[in-house]
């Protein structure tokens, strides 16, 4: 992906105050950075806090303004690189540096505040994106979908609200929502950490957040760039949380670490900026209207409300392309109050005999499995007539997948015989019958 850091880029602190951070709080995670990663040089101190040189050097600086640190006299070469002054924790530097730690484990990169972040999202925000019929058509290029498909998904994306698909099994919902994700197709800047009322909320998360690194600079280039965003933020691609039927609303409320004495983001806050996808709805231990209910204010007011250990309630930006898909119909699980608040309803129905042969054809070509007519023509006028003549996306890729194993099993080349079929159709469906116990 060749992406180039645009205006929504966060800028870089050009000195402490800009960084919107108390100075205390400052002072206590530079000392436990130092302590806990043995940090001596501003070099290394401004990487690990994720500061610009010249701001840690103004930080390093208070801290021995306040006898906290103090360099240790002598020139040395960090990493390598120019020479640098060291510095250690004095006495008292180390005692503050334990007692910040018995408050919080919290150290590393200085965290955004929260006024900060909600500017950011909206710079970049999911409901900014231009999307036409070609770039939905790219990304779901994988899928045979049906023009008027995408005739629906297309304004929803580019909304960036609400969308609720439905329709029976097996036909694609969870794989549209994954091209969804690669139709946005552009960056954001996910904070490593964010600052609320002195506590640290940590964000970013590997998992969940690809991160998009700088090409290597040339080692002989005369003049090296400055970085051009805000080190306190992760580039990443916009990010995908997807869940199952695992999901509770404990998920969804900030998580504290009472031995770190730190909090982690839920899951929604994470996926600021991208998508979360709500897959199997229906399946979860929690009713689907009570999870509904539980997005009510953030579908509506593009806000959520978090809550900290002591109860104290706040708000974050909630920024977030929400996808529910279901194998129920919406009548069935929601009431009609919760289905106003979902902005796009969307069928996905499984695909008519011409659709599906045209997966098949696909699918075959793609496992290397030469197409037989003879097979074809007992499959549609034999086995599906069974089942009524309903077709789904799933089914040619676990009939030629089947096939594939009885060939491989049977030692003979890859092939499609009507006896073949009839081995495979045994395997997609269970008999009708009582089974003895």
């Amino acid at each position: 992906m060749n992406m180039q850091i645009g205006a929504a880029a966060p800028q870089v602190p050009r000195g402490l105050d800009a960084t919107g951070l108390p100075p205390v709080m400052m002072r206590d995670i530079a000392l436990k950075t130092i302590f806990r990663m043995n940090a001596r040089f501003v070099s290394e101190i401004a990487q690990a806090v994720c500061l610009p040189i010249n701001v840690t050097q103004e930080l390093v600086d208070l801290l021995r303004g306040q006898k906290l640190i103090e360099a240790m006299g002598t020139l040395n070469s960090a990493g390598g690189g120019a020479a640098e002054m060291p510095y250690q924790l004095t006495d008292a530097g180390r005692a503050r540096a334990l007692d910040a730690l018995a408050q919080s484990e919290y150290f590393g990169a200085m965290p955004v505040p929260l006024a900060a972040y909600r500017e950011q999202v909206a710079r970049q925000s999911v409901r900014n994106l231009t999307l036409t019929r070609d770039r939905l058509q790219a990304a779901m290029g994988h899928l045979v979908l049906p023009p008027r498909l995408l005739g629906q998904l297309g304004p929803a994306i580019g909304a960036g609200r609400s969308i609720l698909m439905y329709g029976p099994p097996g036909n694609g919902k969870s794989s549209i929502s994954n091209g969804i994700r690669d139709a946005l197709g552009d960056l954001v800047y996910v904070p490593r950490a964010l600052e609320y009322g002195g506590q640290v909320i940590t964000v970013y998360d590997p998992v969940i957040h690809a991160s998009i690194e700088d090409a290597p600079e040339d080692p002989g280039a005369l003049r090296r760039s400055a970085t051009r965003f805000d080190a306190r933020y992760v580039r990443c691609e916009r990010p995908t949380v997807v869940t199952g039927g695992e999901l509770s609303l404990d998920m969804l409320d900030l998580v504290y670490n009472p031995v770190a004495r730190t909090y982690q983001a839920p899951l929604q806050l994470k996926a600021t900026g991208g998508i979360f996808i709500v897959d199997d709805l229906g399946r979860q231990a929690e009713p689907p209207q009570k999870l509904v209910n539980r997005w009510i204010v953030p579908l509506e007011e593009d806000r959520d409300i978090l809550a900290l250990q002591s109860g104290e309630k706040f708000e974050v930006p909630f920024d977030t392309l929400v996808i529910f898909s279901t194998n129920f119909h919406p009548n069935e699980i929601f009431d009609q109050a919760a289905l106003r608040r979902i902005f796009y309803k969307i069928r996905i129905d499984g695909p008519n005999q011409d659709d599906f042969l045209k997966i098949f054809a696909l699918v075959a070509r793609k496992r290397k499995m030469p197409l037989d007519q003879a097979a074809l023509l007992h499959l549609l006028r034999v086995k599906y007539p069974t089942i009524g003549n309903v077709y789904a996306n799933y089914q040619p890729v676990f009939l030629i997948d089947q096939v594939i194993s009885i060939c491989e099993f049977e030692g003979i080349p890859y092939q499609m015989t009507p006896e073949l079929i009839d081995r495979a159709w045994d395997n997609m469906f269970v008999r009708d019958g009582v089974v003895a116990h």
